[in-house]
């Protein structure tokens, strides 16, 4: 079955890495398995062998952790909870929880979904948040420190999952409604009653875009009143459509997200199995890699020097996977009301998956405020929409009246 390229959209470097997904899928070849991260050495984030016997969000472990450098006047914790990966198995997955010292019980929770482009374990939120060669950063960090200062509780869920699959759109929206889930049971938390707001931008605004989209049916108790998600790549098949075989500067994310999915889905994407000499030297080099090192590895690759596969773009079960975590083509609609904002001009996501998403939940009755930025690129616009973000936020914990520019 070959695909044809329907409309023309931006280039992003995670697109790139859906044309390889496509180019490598099955061959009738014996499947090798699929490269996975070096497990995480701290015992805590092992799930228990009973995972399985618990309901999602059920809180598996919890424990506190000593004062950080990104959030220096509020108390930490880490919890680890039972959720659901993309193909409906029981996984853990772990969420930080950030409580300032002027949180009251039952104040506002803000599940920020951060920007995590990695494979590595070393990548996720609560192992940066201590660590000590500072290689990587949690740049949201400035901004998070405002919602901390209104007195709103954060939790900051890992939404690549115990596999980090970068890639796995879907899987980020039911960790991120787990994570919630859990630290909502906690009592000694004090958010078991509160309002919630989702938050993220680009990866982390996907992640938040799918918890509200599938809030209504996978976790309808949740009280959210409002989602503010940024930058978000609605359909990941028109990126992969458009880009093809080009060698690309951020290529390193792009082969990054190719083995992210293959870890998520290893009955139906099969990379490893298909990579050239080229690719397995990359593979073993970016396998456990943050940003950082996956830039820096992928810079100017392009998919069709990792395989000897010509015919890309062929396999349909590729693309079935690519629906699957498109955001467009899933006929959910959220409830709570959309904070959405983007740069009018950005060339790393397709500008007009994320106007037809609005336009059908606008159709649907969903309040959306959508908001574009002065700015021509993807990262600015995540700047300067960010104020106008929590401003928005705050109206819906006050229980303002949702607006619309529908």
């Amino acid at each position: 079955m070959r695909f044809s390229v329907r409309r023309s959209v931006g280039m992003t470097a995670v697109g790139l890495a859906f044309a390889l997904v496509s180019a490598v899928g099955a061959s009738g070849v014996s499947v090798a398995l699929p490269t996975v991260p070096t497990p995480d050495p701290d015992p805590f984030f092992s799930a228990p062998a009973d995972v399985a016997a618990h309901a999602p969000g059920d809180v598996l472990k919890v424990r506190q952790m000593p004062t950080n450098l990104y959030f220096p006047t509020s108390a930490v914790w880490e919890v680890l909870f039972r959720t659901t990966d993309s193909e409906g198995k029981p996984i853990a997955a772990d969420t930080t929880f950030v409580l300032p010292p002027n949180h009251r019980p039952d104040d506002p929770l803000v599940s920020y979904q951060h920007i995590i482009n990695s494979l590595g374990n070393k990548c996720k939120i609560a192992d940066e948040l201590y660590a000590t060669d500072l290689t990587t950063q949690i740049r949201e960090a400035p901004l998070l420190n405002i919602a901390l200062g209104r007195g709103w509780a954060v939790a900051l869920p890992d939404h690549l999952g115990p596999r980090m699959a970068y890639g796995a759109a879907k899987l980020g929206g039911q960790i991120t409604l787990d994570g919630i889930r859990a630290v909502k049971r906690i009592p000694e938390f004090g958010v078991a009653k509160s309002k919630v707001g989702l938050g993220g931008y680009s990866g982390g605004g996907m992640a938040t875009a799918w918890a509200a989209a599938l809030a209504p049916t996978y976790a309808p108790e949740l009280n959210i009143v409002g989602s503010a998600e940024g930058g978000v790549p609605m359909n990941l098949a028109k990126m992969a459509l458009t880009l093809g075989p080009n060698p690309h500067p951020a290529f390193g994310l792009a082969a990054a997200a190719a083995l992210g999915l293959e870890r998520e889905y290893p009955d139906r994407i099969h990379v490893t199995d298909q990579l050239n000499s080229t690719g397995r030297w990359l593979e073993q080099w970016m396998m456990n890699g943050c940003t950082n090192e996956l830039m820096f590895w992928g810079f100017e690759h392009s998919a069709a020097q990792l395989t000897d596969n010509k015919n890309f773009m062929d396999d349909p079960e590729g693309w079935k996977v690519l629906d699957e975590n498109s955001l467009e083509l899933y006929r959910g609609v959220p409830k709570s009301p959309i904070f959405e904002w983007h740069s009018p001009t950005d060339v790393l996501i397709p500008v007009d998956s994320i106007d037809a998403t609005v336009k059908r939940y606008c159709a649907a009755g969903t309040p959306v405020v959508s908001v574009l930025t002065p700015s021509p690129d993807h990262l600015s616009a995540a700047v300067l929409g960010f104020p106008e973000a929590l401003d928005w936020m705050a109206d819906r914990f006050a229980g303002k009246a949702a607006p619309s520019t529908c």
